[in-house]
């Protein structure tokens, strides 16, 4: 089955430095969509111990990450990665089917699905 996500490297290891501070290296990571935020869809990344019957699971560099089915088509070719500066370090997204993003990278909308903007 075609992976929905890629996750680099970078990613995976700041989610397991993550998971090991949190406690939770035996949990997924979820990927996941909802709706808000400036553009009116956002993202979503948690640690999640069940699988549901509509899930996805994937693997990239050892890291179990669960999608839902109904969020699969809006993060197809989604990209993960993790950036580190003098200013600190962050997750960043990269995804093909955004039409419009705002300025903080994490709310989007796309040409199938807009969601309800809020307030930045």
């Amino acid at each position: 089955m075609e992976q929905v996500i890629t996750m680099s490297e970078a990613a995976a290891l700041q989610v397991k430095d993550m998971m090991k501070e949190a406690e939770e290296e035996n949990a997924f990571l979820r990927v996941a969509v909802k709706g808000g935020g400036c553009s009116g869809l956002s993202y979503g990344m948690g640690f999640e111990h069940d699988v549901a019957s509509d899930d996805r699971e994937e693997q990239h560099h050892g890291i179990r990450v669960l999608v839902k089915a109904e969020d699969a088509d809006i993060l197809r070719g989604t990209q993960i990665d993790y950036k580190q500066s003098l200013m600190g370090g962050g997750f960043t997204i990269e995804n093909p089917n955004a039409i419009a993003s705002c300025g903080c990278g994490s709310s989007f909308t796309t040409a199938t699905k807009k969601g309800t903007p809020e307030n930045c």
